[in-house]
């Protein structure tokens, strides 16, 4: 059973996290916490050791460092800043590098879809619905988060958290 909550935790987290942003254009920092009490219980039941823990833990401060660092430039919002840090601390110095690439890209290509959807009117049948109306405000930035998550739903199977996974049930 341990081993479906393992599996499922992160990528629930990023789906959510990912329609969070698209219809509110906000990430709850219950999502952040969430992510750090999950990597936490994990590691712990797991047995990671320490100087991997540790290891872990550093590259969420350098992540949030920089995040806050952007936010503080207006680049991105709060709630990306840690959310993404919170996705680092999961996906460790091996493929934190390889994550944000991938988000950097992703972040790319869907910001030219929302300047594409946002130099066009919106169509009649969506002009009521209110989160079409705040994403295709040109006041508004882009729901970033949906990168973000898409980019950890995509690195995730190549981490050592699957191979955990795959141990556990080979267990049963």
């Amino acid at each position: 059973m341990f081993e479906y909550a393992l599996v499922f935790i992160f990528p629930f987290m990023m789906i959510f996290s990912s329609f969070s942003d698209l219809f509110s254009m906000s990430i709850s920092n219950k999502v952040s916490l969430i992510l750090i009490g999950g990597f936490a219980v994990f590691a712990f039941s797991i047995g990671m050791d320490y100087q991997t823990i540790f290891s872990h833990l550093t590259i969420f401060a350098l992540v949030l460092a920089i995040g806050f660092g952007l936010f503080s430039f207006n680049i991105i919002g709060g709630g990306d800043a840690k959310f993404a840090a919170s996705t680092a601390l999961w996906l460790g110095w091996g493929h934190t590098g390889e994550y944000i690439l991938l988000a950097s890209f992703l972040g790319g290509l869907l910001t030219i879809l929302i300047l594409k959807f946002r130099a066009n009117l919106v169509p009649a049948k969506l002009n009521t619905i209110e989160w079409v109306l705040r994403l295709h405000d040109n006041k508004n930035g882009a729901p970033y988060g949906i990168a973000l998550g898409l980019s950890a739903l995509l690195v995730y199977p190549s981490t050592p958290w699957m191979a955990q996974v795959i141990n556990l049930a080979a267990g049963i």
